[in-house]
């Protein structure tokens, strides 16, 4: 897990001054740009240290990096505000309760890799629903590098030594599909308040199940076809768009059908340490989100129920993505 040590000559209140200053503006005024930023990059970190409890437990690391482009809107069907294409690639990083286990008796949940390269598209209509299909091919076990990546941030950094993924989930080919959408349920006169519905369908060799959502949002708000919250801030032709500062919260409950970093290999499971998942997981998130015409940044705190039958506790982690968009 990565650990920031600030110096002590680093003036954090003074900065921390500006940037409150900055998004209390931006969320009290609302600042209009015309949209014309056709790309977007974008990298997420997810980690269970941003929380400061000192923790270093079972989905321990992720990182992401994609790249988006809305597709020509002048050549769209009528009902359709845009199509926004993403490529992306990531990484996540599974241990027990710690990344010291060399005993095999005291894993609480299996030292485990998912490594990825993927492709989407999402489709966003004028009535404010998107769908959004994406497909994702990789491996887990020793092959997604999760070993050597968190060795090298751990030597990088001086933490404590690992043990235990002799014990990995073994190697497997991953294919993974996913279905999700999302609608507008309500909205306030205002534009200040809203609720969305989010569902999900995930069928593959790594990860299979399904899940709802209802998502609600506060501040300075976009339609669903050009908000943050689901990428959609590119677009192909100028349109008045706000500057974006909300605060969030997203219940959700999951079903899980299969979980390979847990269970193993569903055709072929030799993997050292395995269990069975809990089927039902629910989750909270919260989270603010600020954006501008090139700049986005998210921060979001993820909390879960247990998902794993063994001595494993239910788990927390933070996520923190930024966005550039540019022509």
């Amino acid at each position: 897990m990565t650990r920031i040590i600030l110096d002590p000559g680093f003036s954090f209140m003074g900065i921390r001054k500006i940037l409150f200053t900055a998004l209390a503006v931006s969320f009290f005024q609302l600042q209009v740009s015309g949209q014309d930023y056709k790309y977007e990059v974008g990298f997420q970190t997810d980690n269970d240290s941003y929380l400061a409890q000192g923790s270093d437990r079972y989905y321990t690391n992720g990182l992401f990096l994609n790249f988006r482009f809305a597709t020509d809107q002048a050549k769209l069907k009528a009902g359709l505000a845009k199509k926004v294409v993403e490529i992306s690639a990531g990484q996540m990083i599974f241990n027990p309760r710690s990344g010291f286990r060399p005993d095999p008796e005291t894993q609480d949940r299996p030292f485990a890799g998912y490594l990825y390269a993927g492709a989407a598209m999402t489709w966003f209509k004028d009535t404010e629903e998107n769908f959004k299909a994406s497909v994702q091919l990789g491996t887990t076990g020793p092959n997604s590098l999760a070993k050597d990546g968190q060795e090298l941030l751990h030597k990088t950094f001086g933490f404590y030594e690992t043990a235990g993924w002799d014990y990995q989930i073994k190697n497997e080919a991953a294919v993974n599909t996913s279905l999700q959408y999302a609608r507008l349920l309500q909205r306030a006169e205002n534009r200040k308040t809203d609720f969305v519905l989010e569902g999900y369908a995930n069928l593959g060799t790594t990860f299979s199940g399904a899940g709802a959502a209802v998502l609600f949002r506060a501040g300075n708000l976009e339609q669903l076809f050009n908000s943050a919250s689901f990428d959609a801030r590119v677009g192909t032709k100028k349109a008045e768009q706000r500057n974006e500062l909300f605060f969030y919260a997203k219940p959700q409950l999951n079903y899980i059908a299969y979980d390979a970093t847990i269970q193993g290999s569903m055709f072929n499971n030799d993997s050292p340490v395995t269990y069975e998942v809990k089927p039902l997981v629910f989750a909270q998130q919260f989270g603010v989100n600020y954006s501008t015409g090139r700049l986005g940044l998210d921060f979001n705190v993820i909390f879960k129920t247990r998902e794993i039958k063994s001595a494993a506790t239910a788990h927390q982690f933070g996520s923190l993505r930024v966005n550039y968009r540019f022509n």
